[in-house]
């Protein structure tokens, strides 16, 4: 039995699986409320008593979290948690535990997703030893390389959600000021992820907004981006508008930046939510537009992950190896 965990900022996901080849076969999954609990070890304690599994019967664990691993160790970036894979052995008895970086983790379910499992944006003609670039955003933006090594594709963790916002246009530079305002400085994930859509919302609504959203309501991301999608308030429109175009920049700054020649796969919880605006060709132009290496842009293949345990699959994968 595997034992594998999707920690992100706002909910958690746990699963155990069966080993089955490349791609582990799950058993059971659960949900849960990351907030409502303190620490990850009583998570986990409630899922092995509801599935009625006994910890000797784990032969390997693997958990992705939101936030970089040091020593086996993690400090969530939008949680007060500190999660230690040591201490998830000690308390479960368990011979190999590792932690890996959220983005790390899902990064080893790209090879194994299913057609079923993607959206295609843009078919391109990915090179045979390319690498695959994975950006995604939901609490918060993260990013990960699979290094291609002869043929073996090697996740690598990076903190980029975390560098400077690159504003391109005067849209931009007007937000990029608002936020160094507010915040002292202006990241990608400011503008990128559910926090972000909530900061363009402040940024496009002058005015109250027509939908009278609560801000501080956990929901306000979703309920930016369900008016705007349904067009019923102009400054969510151009919330969305705003944040589409800086997710393709930003993909297409990913893809630059690790010669994405394999791929570039979009994943977290807010792309399938948002598919409509994601297929408009907005979020492709900004990905695309990019001289003098617009042509090469043109020709990675571009794909979005729908199966929204993709990083619980991952960590499996890794638990699994």
């Amino acid at each position: 039995m595997l034992l594998s965990g999707d920690i992100g900022g706002t909910k958690t996901l746990l699963g155990l699986f069966e080993p089955d080849g490349a791609r582990p076969r799950p058993i059971a999954t659960r949900v849960f409320g990351t907030l409502a609990y303190a620490e990850l070890p009583s998570m986990i304690a409630e899922l092995l008593h509801d599935t009625a599994v006994e910890p000797r019967t784990i032969v390997a664990a693997c958990f992705g979290v939101a936030g970089p691993v040091i020593n086996q160790s993690a400090d969530l970036t939008n949680v007060p948690w500190r999660v230690d894979a040591r201490q998830v052995a000690r308390t479960f008895s368990l011979s190999r535990v590792t932690l890996l970086n959220d983005l790390q983790a899902m990064a080893y379910a790209v090879p194994v997703l299913k057609a079923s499992e993607v959206h295609v944006l843009q078919e391109g003609d990915a090179v045979r030893g390319g690498n695959i670039a994975l950006i995604a955003a939901g609490t918060g933006l993260g990013e990960a390389l699979l290094h291609n090594l002869e043929g073996r594709f090697i996740p690598s963790p990076s903190e980029g959600g975390h560098a400077d916002f690159p504003a391109r246009t005067d849209r931009e530079f007007a937000l990029a000021r608002d936020l160094i305002a507010r915040y002292g400085r202006a990241d990608v994930e400011h503008v990128i992820s559910g926090r972000g859509l909530v900061n363009l919302h402040r940024a496009t609504h002058r005015e109250a907004c027509e939908e009278e959203i609560d801000l501080e309501d956990p929901d306000a991301p979703a309920q930016i981006s369900t008016a705007a999608l349904a067009r019923r308030c102009k400054g969510c429109v151009e919330a969305l508008d705003m944040f589409v175009e800086a997710y393709g920049a930003e993909a297409g700054n990913m893809a630059l930046r690790t010669v994405a020649t394999g791929g570039v796969y979009i994943g977290g919880g807010i792309a399938p939510k948002i598919l409509p605006a994601l297929t408009t060709g907005a979020f492709m132009r900004a990905f695309r537009e990019k001289p003098p290496l617009e042509a090469m842009l043109a020709a990675m293949p571009v794909r979005v992950i729908l199966n929204a345990e993709a990083g619980l699959l991952g960590a499996a994968v890794y638990a699994g190896r």
